[in-house]
C-alpha cells in the first residue's frame, strides 16, 4: 500500500541494546494485542494462528480505506511459510501477487504448498484467502546458509536517523490530513501502524546520490518500534517485508507530488500494490534502523515500477526490494452546480 502511516514509535532510549545473532526460527513467538484490538507490539502484526497441518489463519489491519495492509498480509504469508521449515532454512527470496483487496475486518487463511524441500534449498507456495476467493499469492524460497565470496554496492551517506525529526510527530501535530478525501483524519483511524519508526532524509543532504531525470528517488530510515528477539530470524525477515511496503511505492510519484508525510492536500493518485518481490543478502536485525535507498526508474500504461535497498547502519546491504504498483491519476471532482 502506498503512503502509510506508522505511528507510536520508541525512542532510542526507550530500547535495549541489539543483538547481531539472525538464527530463523520456525515459530515466531508473538505478544498478546492489547485490550480494544489495539496493536501491543510489532511482533502482533506478524501473529498467525496454525488451524492444522499447512493451515494457518491471521487478522490484518486497514492500509487505506476498507483495505488490508499489503505488507502485512506478505508479511505474514511469509511467516506461514516459513513455519513448515525448520529453523535452519533461512529465507533468501519471495514473489507475491496482490490479486484481490484484502477485507481487514474478517480473518484471513494461509494455505501453504511444500513445493519443493532439497537438500540445499526449499520453495513454499502460500495462497491468502478470504471469503473462498484467494487475494494474494506468495512464492518463497529458503536454503541452508553457505560461505562464498561478497561484494556490494556502497551505502551512500547519509544523515543518521538520530539527527533527523520524526515524520509522524510533525504531521499529526500540524492536523495533516484533516479532512483530505479517502485518507484518514487521524493515523489511528487506520487500525494499525503502531510500532515502528521511520525518518525521511532530506533530498539536499550532502553526499546523496545526484538526481537522475526520470527517476525520483527518496532515502528513509525504518525499524520496528519494539525489540524483537535476536534469535527469530524468520521474524526479522518478515517485520522487513511488512516496512518495505510503506514506502516504497510513494516513490514512483515523487515527481509529481511530495509523500504524504510532506503535503497537506489529498493524492492526486489512486495507488494500489500489484506485485512485490524481495531478496534476502545477509543476516540483519530489523528492530535496528535500516536505510531503504529507493529510486522509480518508469511509470506507463497506468503502472509505476519502483526498486529498493535495504542497508544496517554498518553499510551492509542486506535486502532488496522491487515493487510494481496500479498508478492511475485521479480526475477532479466536477464542480458543483450553481
Amino acid at each position: 500500500m502506498a503512503d502509510a502511516p506508522a505511528p507510536d514509535h520508541q525512542t532510542a532510549q526507550d530500547r535495549p541494546p541489539a543483538s547481531t545473532s539472525n538464527n530463523a526460527s520456525a515459530e515466531g513467538t508473538t505478544d498478546a494485542a492489547a485490550p480494544g484490538g489495539r496493536i501491543a507490539s510489532f511482533r502482533d502484526l506478524l501473529r498467525i494462528e496454525e488451524l492444522d497441518r499447512n493451515l494457518f489463519r491471521g487478522h490484518c489491519h486497514a492500509g487505506a480505506p476498507l483495505r488490508a495492509f499489503g505488507g502485512q498480509v506478505a508479511a505474514q504469508a511469509l511467516t506461514a511459510g516459513g513455519r513448515t521449515l525448520t529453523p535452519d532454512r533461512a529465507v533468501h527470496s519471495l514473489h507475491g501477487y496482490f490479486l484481490r483487496p484484502g477485507d481487514p475486518s474478517r480473518p484471513i487463511v494461509y494455505q501453504v504448498e511444500r513445493i519443493r524441500d532439497g537438500l540445499s534449498y526449499a520453495t513454499r507456495r502460500v495462497t491468502a484467502v478470504q471469503r473462498g476467493e484467494a487475494i494474494f499469492s506468495l512464492s518463497a524460497s529458503f536454503k541452508l546458509p553457505e560461505k562464498s565470496a561478497e561484494r556490494q554496492r556502497t551505502m551512500p551517506p547519509v544523515p543518521d536517523p538520530e539527527e533527523l525529526p520524526d515524520p509522524i510527530q510533525a504531521w499529526t501535530g500540524a492536523g495533516a490530513g484533516s479532512g483530505v478525501a479517502g485518507e484518514p483524519t487521524d493515523v489511528d483511524e487506520t487500525g494499525g501502524f503502531h510500532s515502528l519508526d521511520l525518518r525521511f532524509v532530506p533530498p539536499d543532504s550532502p553526499g546523496l546520490p545526484p538526481a537522475v531525470p526520470g527517476m525520483p528517488q527518496q532515502f528513509v530510515w525504518l525499524r520496528s518500534g519494539s525489540p524483537l528477539p535476536p534469535e527469530d530470524g524468520l521474524l526479522h525477515v518478515c517485520a522487513l517485508t511488512y516496512l518495505s511496503d510503506l514506502t516504497l511505492a510513494a516513490t514512483t510519484t515523487l515527481d509529481r507530488q511530495p509523500h504524504r508525510f510532506q503535503r497537506n492536500a489529498p493524492s492526486r493518485f489512486t495507488m494500489a500494490s500489484l506485485d512485490h518481490a524481495m531478496w534476502f543478502h545477509r543476516p540483519f536485525r530489523a528492530d535496528d534502523w535500516l536505510l531503504f535507498a529507493q529510486r522509480s526508474p518508469s511509470a506507463s500504461d497506468g503502472r509505476g515500477l519502483a526498486l529498493g535497498e535495504f542497508y544496517n547502519r554498518s553499510g551492509e546491504l542486506v535486502a532488496s526490494a522491487v515493487q510494481e504498483v496500479l498508478l492511475r491519476e485521479r480526475r477532479p471532482a466536477a464542480a458543483p452546480p450553481r
